[in-house]
């Protein structure tokens, strides 16, 4: 098959489009004809390398994967070929507490589809356990299908989950033109919220407005945390959804309302960040991590894809084997929404 791979860390440069072996699936697998594969930043920072995390080399990356059933293993019972699926890309051991408690993102051996050790959908087939495939939804697109699993999943564990979102919250979502951002902003308004969206462009906010954010701060020319006070009357953000991180994370916690909760899920701006303690135990504040989030979420947000009330954000395609430039596009920033490989 035709696959894009990295042999070594680096540039966009070292992504090669080349001929690569067909996987082979077990018993439980199914093989999957990849239609269309989405970007995420865990694709550059494996392509970049990460300390103290070792890739197996050469390797595929892309978890949001869409495409048609081409074969199934001999014990697959649920899944048949040709079918239109789109893959669920956390893959857990299935068997542990938190697995059988439907949190199988908590999992010790969890791992991502595309991420340090599985390789992914920058290819012409990939292979997944059948837990992991699901049928997509009647008249959704492959592009579509490929723009919602992981960011969403993500979003939607951060403000439901783990934020617990309610009717008449303000909530402040970081990042608003990013994949994450532009799903964290429809999710919240689902559950009632007010949006306050943060883009450092007036072009994003008018399309997170687009979106249904009530507000938008453009951090390159207002300063958020007066623009965010503003914006609440003072009383600052019960919510914020964070996955800048560095310097942007320090600013953040100020703005939190008194039993106000920081959720991130991300440090592309820098990992490390201090903060004044006392702002926590004064206020009674939360920060709370989300990484991806349970397989049986992405069930709830496919019904809702469906019904209409979340739609998946495609900034635009590239042909795969154009994905240094669409990795290129998304380390500039030059995107509102998802960016997409189909092949």
């Amino acid at each position: 098959m035709k696959a894009v791979r990295f042999h070594e860390h680096g540039e966009p440069e070292v992504l090669r489009y080349e001929d690569a072996p067909d996987p082979t699936i077990a018993p439980h697998e199914v093989l999957v004809k990849v239609k269309a594969c989405a970007l995420n930043h865990l694709d550059l920072w494996c392509r970049k390398g990460m300390l103290g995390i070792q890739i197996p080399l050469p390797h595929i990356s892309g978890s949001d994967i869409a495409g048609e059933v081409a074969a199934v293993g001999s014990i697959v019972t649920r899944i048949r070929p040709g079918q239109r699926v789109v893959v669920s890309p956390g893959v857990s051991c299935g068997q542990c507490v938190h697995c059988l408690s439907g949190r199988d993102n908590l999992c010790r051996s969890y791992e991502i589809v595309g991420g340090y050790r599985i390789n992914g959908g920058y290819a012409e087939y990939v292979k997944v356990p059948e837990v992991n495939i699901l049928l997509m939804p009647e008249g959704m697109s492959f592009e579509a299908a490929a723009a919602f699993p992981l960011t969403f999943l993500t979003a939607w564990n951060m403000l439901v989950n783990l934020a617990h979102v309610k009717r008449g919250d303000e909530v402040l979502v970081m990042g608003a033109g990013s994949g994450v951002g532009s799903a964290a902003i429809q999710i919240a308004k689902l559950f009632g919220a007010r949006v306050i969206a943060a883009a450092g462009s007036d072009e994003k906010l008018d399309k997170a407005k687009a979106l249904g954010a009530d507000d938008g701060v453009n951090y390159a020319d207002q300063d958020l945390v007066a623009e965010a006070r503003r914006l609440t009357a003072r009383r600052g953000a019960d919510v914020i959804f964070e996955h800048v991180g560095g310097a942007v994370f320090e600013k953040l916690i100020p703005v939190l309302a008194t039993g106000g909760r920081l959720v991130t899920c991300g440090a592309t701006a820098g990992h490390l960040a201090q903060t004044d303690i006392r702002y926590l135990f004064m206020r009674q504040a939360s920060i709370m991590g989300g990484f991806m989030g349970p397989k049986a979420d992405l069930l709830q947000i496919m019904r809702e894809i469906a019904r209409g009330t979340l739609k998946p954000v495609v900034d635009r395609a590239f042909p795969l084997r154009e994905a240094a430039a669409a990795q290129r596009a998304m380390e500039d920033r030059k995107l509102f929404g998802k960016l997409l490989l189909v092949t």
